[in-house]
C-alpha cells in the first residue's frame, strides 16, 4: 500500500494539493525576488490580469476549457493503468478531422446540424489516433509511453503536410487552411450575450466550456457509476486479478485509450471551431502536456481537474498580463514561474506525502495517549 493511501482522504485530495501549490508559489516567488522584482507585485498583477476584469475572466476560462479536456484525457487512461502522454497528437488529429468536415460541409449545413457533427468528428479522430497505440500495447506489447510520444510527432507532421500541400489556399503564403463558414464556428459567449441584450467584453470563451462541463459529468458517471467504468478501474488497479475474474484486459486497454483520445480530440472544438475558425499549424500549443500536470494535481478526479485547470488558466492569462505590465519581466520569466509550479504542484506532488504521513501518525499517537489518560 502506498503512503498516499494511508492518509485521510481530506488530506490527500484537499490539504496536500494546497500545500504543494503553496510551496510552488513560494519557490516561484524566490525566483522573482532573485531577478530583482517584487513577488507580491507580480502576484497582484497576475491575479488582476486573470480575474480582475470580465475580459480577463473570459480568457482564463477559455484556457481552462482546453486544460479540462486534456486533464480528463490523462485521467481516464490513468484509471485504466495507462500513462497517455499523446494528448498533443490526439488533439492535433482531432483538429484534422474537425477541419476536414468543416471545410466539406460548412457551406451546405446550418450551424444547428453541423456543430454536433464537428464535435463527433473531433472526438472520433482523437479516439482513432489513441486507439492505435492502445492496440499496439494490448496485442503487440509496445510500450504506451513510447508509442504515444511517437504519435505526437506523426500527427504534427501529417498536419504540416496537409496544410502545406492540400488545405492551404493557393493565393495564401500562411500555412493555414481557408476560413471556415460561419456555421462551423462555435458561438462565443459575448456574441450569445449580445443576442440576449447583455454586453460582455470580447474574449475567446465560447460554448466549448459547456462541452467541457458535460465531459466532466460523463467521466465521473462512467468511472464511478457505470459497470464499464468499474471494470476499467479494476483492470487499472490489478490487471492479473481482473483477468482471473474473467475480464479481458486487452479490450479495456483499447477502451481506456480510445476514450482518452476522444477527450483530447475535443480540444479542437475549443481552439479551432471556437477561436481560430481555421486549421493552423500549432493550435494545441502544449496543452496536451499541461494536461498531465492538471491530472496529477487534480488527483485524476473530474472535480480536482476542474480546479487544477482553473489554476493553470489563471497562470496562462495572468502570465501574459504580467509580461506586459511588469517592466523587465519577460515572457521567458513567466514560463519559468509556470514551470516551477508544474514541477512542485504536479510532477513532485507526492514529495510531501511522507511529511503528512508522519504528522498524521504523530497526532494519532497523541490522541491515543489523551484517551488512555482520560480512560
Amino acid at each position: 500500500m502506498s503512503q498516499a493511501k494511508t492518509l485521510p482522504r481530506w488530506i490527500d485530495v484537499g490539504l496536500l494539493p494546497l500545500w504543494n501549490l503553496a510551496v510552488a508559489l513560494a519557490v516561484a516567488g524566490l525566483v522573482v525576488l532573485v531577478i530583482g522584482q517584487s513577488p507580491w507585485q507580480a502576484l497582484t498583477i497576475l491575479l488582476h490580469g486573470a480575474l480582475g476584469s470580465a475580459r480577463g475572466i473570459g480568457y482564463t476560462l477559455y484556457y481552462t476549457t482546453t486544460f479540462i479536456f486534456t486533464g480528463l484525457a490523462v485521467a481516464v487512461a490513468f484509471h485504466g493503468g495507462l500513462f497517455n502522454i499523446g494528448g498533443e497528437g490526439q488533439a492535433t488529429f482531432g483538429g484534422l478531422g474537425l477541419a476536414l468536415l468543416a471545410l466539406l460541409l460548412g457551406p451546405h449545413l446550418p450551424a444547428v446540424a453541423l456543430l454536433p457533427l464537428l464535435v463527433l468528428a473531433a472526438a472520433l479522430f482523437g479516439m482513432v489516433w489513441a486507439a492505435i497505440p492502445g492496440y499496439l500495447q494490448a496485442w503487440r506489447g509496445s510500450h504506451i509511453v513510447i508509442t504515444t510520444i511517437m504519435f505526437n510527432f506523426l500527427a504534427a507532421s501529417l498536419n504540416v503536410y496537409l496544410l502545406v500541400n492540400w488545405l492551404r489556399p493557393a493565393d495564401s503564403m500562411s500555412v493555414e487552411s481557408q476560413a471556415f463558414a460561419d456555421s462551423a464556428r462555435m458561438p462565443s459567449l459575448h456574441s450569445l450575450a449580445a443576442m440576449l441584450g447583455w454586453e460582455l467584453p470580447s474574449s475567446p470563451l465560447n460554448l466549448s466550456l459547456l462541452l467541457a462541463v458535460l465531459a466532466c459529468i460523463f467521466v465521473h458517471w462512467f468511472l464511478w457509476k457505470s459497470g464499464a467504468g468499474y471494470v476499467l478501474r479494476a483492470v487499472g488497479s490489478a490487471p492479473r486479478a481482473a483477468h482471473y475474474a474473467g475480464i479481458k484486459p486487452r479490450w479495456q486497454v483499447l477502451l481506456a485509450m480510445g476514450l482518452s483520445g476522444a477527450l483530447a480530440g475535443l480540444v479542437a472544438v475549443n481552439e479551432i471551431s471556437g477561436v481560430q475558425g481555421k486549421l493552423t499549424l500549432d493550435f494545441v500549443a502544449g496543452a496536451g502536456f499541461t494536461g498531465i500536470a492538471v491530472a496529477l494535481m487534480g488527483r485524476n478526479h473530474p472535480i480536482g481537474i476542474v480546479l487544477a485547470s482553473l489554476l493553470f488558466g489563471v497562470l496562462y492569462q495572468g502570465g501574459v498580463e504580467l509580461s506586459f505590465e511588469l517592466p523587465g519581466f519577460s515572457r521567458e520569466m513567466v514560463v519559468t514561474a509556470q514551470g516551477l509550479i508544474v514541477l512542485f504542484a504536479g510532477a513532485m506532488a507526492t514529495v510531501s506525502v511522507p511529511l503528512f504521513v508522519k504528522l498524521v501518525a504523530l497526532f494519532g499517537a497523541a490522541n491515543k495517549n489523551k484517551e488512555s489518560l482520560h480512560g
